[in-house]
C-alpha cells in the first residue's frame, strides 16, 4: 500500500432522517470520498454492502434506521484543494443566490459546476456553501441538476423546510420546475406532452445512461414551442415527473434531443450547434414555483445564460 492511500475500516453505518430516501450508491458515494465509482458497484454486486443484513440493488432508497455495512475500501486523502472554497468560486456563489430566508437558499447554479463532490469532482455546490458557512449546522440539497445544466437549485437550511419541499416535488402539487431548453431540428406544435417510462443502466465502465424502457418508471414531461429556427427548436419544459435525466431522455425519445448534450445527441447534430458556438448543454433551470412553510406562493426565476442568448442570436 503506498503511503498515500489509507484502509478504511468495516463500518456499520445508521441511516439518518436527513438521508431517508438516499440512494445506496450515492450514500456510499458521499461516505466513500476518492474510491471510484466503479469500485463502488463492485462491492455493491459482490454482496460486500449490506442493508438490514441482506443483499441489496444501488438503486435501492435507504429508510431512516436502516443499518449499512460498509466495508474497507482504498480512499485517497482529500487533496489541498478540496478542504476549502477559492475566491473565485465563493465570489461566484455568493453572485448566484437568488433567494435566501431562514430555511432556504435559491441559487442560479452556474453550468459545468456539479451539485456535490464525488465523480472525480471534490467539491460541489453543497459542499463549498458549508465550508463558506461553518456556523450554519444544516445544509442539505433539495434536489440536483445535472453538473452541465445551469439555472434554479434549491438548499435547504432547515430539516422540516426540506421535508416539506420533500413531500411537494413527490406529489407534485405545490411544487413546479420549469426548464428552457434548445433541441435540435425543427418540433412542429405548439405543445407536446411525453410520457414514457424511463430506467436507467450503468454500463460496464460505470457511466449511468437512461433509456426508455417497458419496464422504467411512468415518467411524464410537457414540452411547449417558444420559437422555431431553421435547425432547432426553443421549448419550454416542465417535467412532472422528476427522474434522472428526464428532459434530456424525453427529447431524444421525440427525436431532438438537446443542443450540447453529450450522452444523448448524435456527433453530427453536435457539430451543428458547436458551429453556432454553444459549448455546454442548452439546458437551464428556469423557474421555481412553489408553496413556503407560511403557505405563500413564490415564484424564483434565473435568467438565460448569456452564452446560451449569444448561440440564439447565432441561429
Amino acid at each position: 500500500m503506498s503511503s498515500n492511500d489509507n484502509r478504511t475500516a468495516v463500518a456499520m453505518v445508521t441511516v439518518t432522517e436527513d438521508q431517508h430516501g438516499q440512494r445506496l450508491d450515492n450514500f456510499l458515494m458521499s461516505r466513500l470520498k476518492g474510491v471510484p465509482k466503479s469500485a463502488i458497484y463492485r462491492m455493491i454486486r459482490k454482496g460486500e454492502v449490506r442493508v438490514n443484513k441482506g443483499r441489496i440493488k444501488p438503486e435501492h432508497k435507504l429508510q431512516d434506521g436502516d443499518v449499512v455495512r460498509v466495508p474497507p475500501a482504498h480512499t485517497k486523502p482529500a487533496s489541498e484543494e478540496s478542504l476549502f472554497v477559492g475566491d473565485n468560486l465563493k465570489s461566484q456563489l455568493e453572485a448566484a443566490i437568488l433567494y435566501e430566508d431562514d430555511g432556504l437558499i435559491v441559487i442560479n447554479k452556474p453550468s459545468g459546476l456539479a451539485v456535490h463532490g464525488g465523480s472525480g469532482v471534490s467539491l460541489g455546490v453543497i459542499e463549498a456553501l458549508r465550508l463558506m458557512r461553518p456556523s450554519q449546522r444544516f445544509l442539505e440539497l433539495v434536489h440536483r441538476l445535472d453538473r452541465d445544466t445551469s439555472g434554479c437549485l434549491m438548499v435547504a437550511k432547515k430539516r422540516s423546510v426540506l421535508k416539506k419541499l420533500h413531500e411537494d416535488l413527490r406529489d407534485g402539487n405545490n411544487l413546479q420546475k420549469t426548464y428552457i431548453a434548445l433541441l435540435w431540428g425543427r418540433w412542429n406544435g405548439l405543445e407536446h406532452r411525453i410520457e414514457a417510462p424511463l430506467r436507467k443502466f450503468h454500463l460496464p465502465s460505470g457511466e449511468r445512461v437512461v433509456r426508455v424502457s417497458t419496464d422504467g418508471k411512468q415518467s411524464l414531461t410537457l414540452f411547449r414551442q417558444m420559437e422555431l429556427y431553421d435547425n432547432a427548436t426553443l421549448v419550454e419544459a416542465k417535467p412532472i415527473t422528476g427522474r434522472t435525466h428526464q428532459i434530456r431522455v424525453h427529447a431524444q425519445h421525440a427525436g431532438h434531443a438537446i443542443a450540447g448534450d453529450e450522452k444523448y445527441l448524435h456527433r453530427e447534430q453536435a457539430a451543428y450547434f458547436v458551429d453556432k458556438g454553444l459549448k455546454r448543454l442548452f439546458l437551464h433551470a428556469a423557474k421555481l414555483e412553489l408553496v413556503d412553510t407560511e403557505g405563500q406562493r413564490r415564484v424564483f426565476e434565473a435568467p438565460l445564460p448569456k452564452e446560451l442568448k449569444n448561440v440564439l442570436s447565432r441561429l
